[in-house]
């Protein structure tokens, strides 16, 4: 039995896993940390066609219990008007409890994963592939898929050259509120352009509000800055950035006794090489799109679906690479770029800030009405429908 190596062990690594077991390949998942990513994350949304994509793995029943249903979006601006509401099918839930559920399937499923196995390189072998770990072991195996995230070591292996990813001018943070009373029923996305910060809220059925802000940045601040920022100082800024606006903003950061510490977002507008002869990338290491576009974990899962049909239908390996790639690029390039013009509209200026409000509802109105994203949430993959070489 054809045997992958998956590096990373977050959302997209065990959904590659169970993708591969249904084409009938082996695989191991190799996680960098030592515990898994129990706890890590905010939240997150899965659009309509992430969730029909796991409906193929029979996975959807697994996470519909999870989160809420948010297929309502409101947005207003940081003087209370409405802009725009719209209807967009999703659910959004904590990462952490997506986490969970599609490690324990997988576990159950028999896959095996490996904690502490850090990638460090990987090697084209006689016949297949080597994986060097940090704490010095290593894994043989026929392919090896990198699912390993923004900062994928998979992806410089395989293009030593590759393009690092792209700051997008914002930071995110967040945190989940209680005891707190706000405008809206459950599971409505309030998104409010406010003056100088965007922010977003969803009011969970059991009451707790769950939010994040996007504050501005033109610089990209390390690690080390972001990590410097103490929980009070995070308090201070957000409270000072929405201290002009109209909103329930302040008072659902009152409400917050742990605002998540900040990170950069970022994109990639394109990466030249997904593959090489017996490696390839999926997800954010192969296409990192801004949080804005509500599509990354979708795509990362669409990603797994595809690639296991190509390596289920395409006996040589690098003309399942090729197929896979030819099937995805184009969809999830334009997502990106969608995501980055999504995202240019939280921090435009004043004067951008006077052409978005005059120009949203217009535009939107018109979205809706043209069915103008059906392109990206309509998209379905079936999984009987064989796979040609490209």
């Amino acid at each position: 039995m054809t045997r992958a190596l998956i590096i990373g062990g977050g959302i997209a690594g065990p959904v590659a896993a169970m993708a591969l077991r249904r084409a009938g390949i082996d695989s191991d998942v190799f996680e960098a940390y030592d515990h898994g990513s129990d706890g890590v994350g905010a939240f997150l949304t899965l659009a309509i066609n992430g969730l029909e994509a796991l409906r193929v793995l029979d996975l959807h029943d697994l996470v519909c219990d999870l989160g809420m249903d948010s297929a309502r979006m409101r947005m207003t601006n940081g003087r209370g008007k409405e802009l725009a509401t719209v209807r967009q099918p999703a659910r959004t839930l904590k990462r952490a409890d997506l986490y969970l559920a599609l490690r324990d399937e997988a576990v159950r499923r028999g896959v095996r994963i490996h904690y502490g196995k850090r990638l460090v390189d990987a090697q084209i072998t006689r016949n297949g592939v080597r994986a060097v770990f940090a704490d010095g072991s290593t894994a043989d195996g026929d392919l090896l898929i990198g699912a390993d995230g923004l900062r994928s070591r998979t992806r410089a292996i395989i293009d030593p050259d590759a393009p690092q990813a792209r700051h997008v001018g914002l930071l995110n943070t967040g945190g989940f509120a209680r005891g707190v009373t706000v405008p809206g029923e459950p599971g409505t996305n309030h998104f409010i352009f406010g003056k100088k910060c965007f922010f977003g809220y969803l009011v969970h059925p059991n009451g707790e509000v769950w939010w994040f802000a996007n504050p501005p940045s033109r610089k990209e601040p390390t690690r080390e800055e972001l990590a410097a920022i103490t929980p009070a100082q995070w308090r201070a800024r957000l409270r000072s950035l929405f201290s002009d606006d109209v909103g329930p903003m302040l008072d659902i950061i009152d409400a917050t006794e742990h605002i998540i510490s900040g990170w950069n977002t970022y994109d990639f507008p394109t990466v030249p090489k997904w593959s090489n002869e017996r490696m390839v990338i999926l997800g954010d290491a192969a296409h990192a799109t801004s949080p804005s576009s509500g599509q990354g974990a979708s795509m990362a899962i669409e990603d797994a679906v595809v690639l296991a049909k190509c390596l289920r239908d395409i006996p040589d390996i690098p003309d399942a690479f090729a197929a896979y790639e030819g099937l995805r690029r184009e969809r999830v390039e334009r997502i990106v770029a969608q995501g980055k013009r999504n995202g240019d509209g939280k921090a435009p200026g004043a004067f951008g800030a006077l052409v978005r409000d005059l120009a949203l509802p217009t535009i939107m109105r018109q979205v809706a009405k043209k069915n103008a994203l059906a392109w990206m949430h309509d998209y379905r993959i079936t999984w009987d429908d064989p796979v040609a070489v490209a």
